[in-house]
């Protein structure tokens, strides 16, 4: 679920939003809290999949010259 952060401060960097939520979701996963693992294992085993899509998407979308038109994908 995507967090919005009113009081917080801009990041003014691309898909700032995508990737603190993708961070969040990493540190207080399962995986990582309990089982002690590092997000990179964890990322391995498939957790948190869905924000690393859209992370990934964000970031490839500032390289398409398409998007130069309809924007960048994410929040």
């Amino acid at each position: 679920m995507p967090k919005y952060y009113d009081e917080k401060e801009e990041d003014g960097r691309a898909c700032a939003g995508v990737r603190e939520d993708f961070r969040a979701c990493l540190m207080q996963h399962d995986c990582v809290v309990k089982e002690g693992k590092m997000p990179s294992e964890c990322l391995k085993e498939g957790h948190c999949k869905a924000l690393q899509t859209s992370f990934f998407e964000c970031k490839r979308s500032m390289i398409d010259t398409r998007s130069r038109f309809r924007g960048r994908k994410g929040y």
